[in-house]
């Protein structure tokens, strides 16, 4: 089980910036897919951003342009760069991790962290 502890988030002003960062309880080189999800009250929970081993990564609509995804292997740590921020990017931010091992995908979730973007 991969241990995750987010943190970075806070209250910020509309067109502001933030970084949340991720900090998983071992190496991230391989960890498949790390990604960060977002909750808001009363929504599902949904992707927000991921990043393959690969180097690949992928974004939610809403947030190209705006997010950028990044890994730190030297420091285990997964970050999500934050720009242009809106009221509707409050929400609750959660890191993940997937890994691929004996034909099943195994996935961690850290405790979360909020996020609240002020008009």
């Amino acid at each position: 089980q991969v241990q995750l502890v987010e943190s970075g988030g806070g209250l910020v002003q509309a067109g502001g910036s933030l970084r949340l960062s991720c900090a998983a309880s071992e190496s991230i080189f391989n960890i498949n897919i790390m990604g960060w999800y977002r909750q808001a009250p009363g929504k599902p929970r949904g992707l927000v951003a991921q990043s393959t081993t690969s180097g690949d990564s992928t974004y939610a609509d809403s947030v190209k342009g705006r997010f950028t995804i990044s890994r730190d292997n030297a420091k285990n740590t997964v970050y999500l760069q934050m720009n242009s921020l809106k009221p509707e990017d409050t929400a609750v931010y959660f890191c993940s991790s997937r890994v691929a091992r004996d034909r099943r995908w195994y996935v961690d979730w850290g405790q979360g962290t909020q996020v609240t973007v002020s008009s």
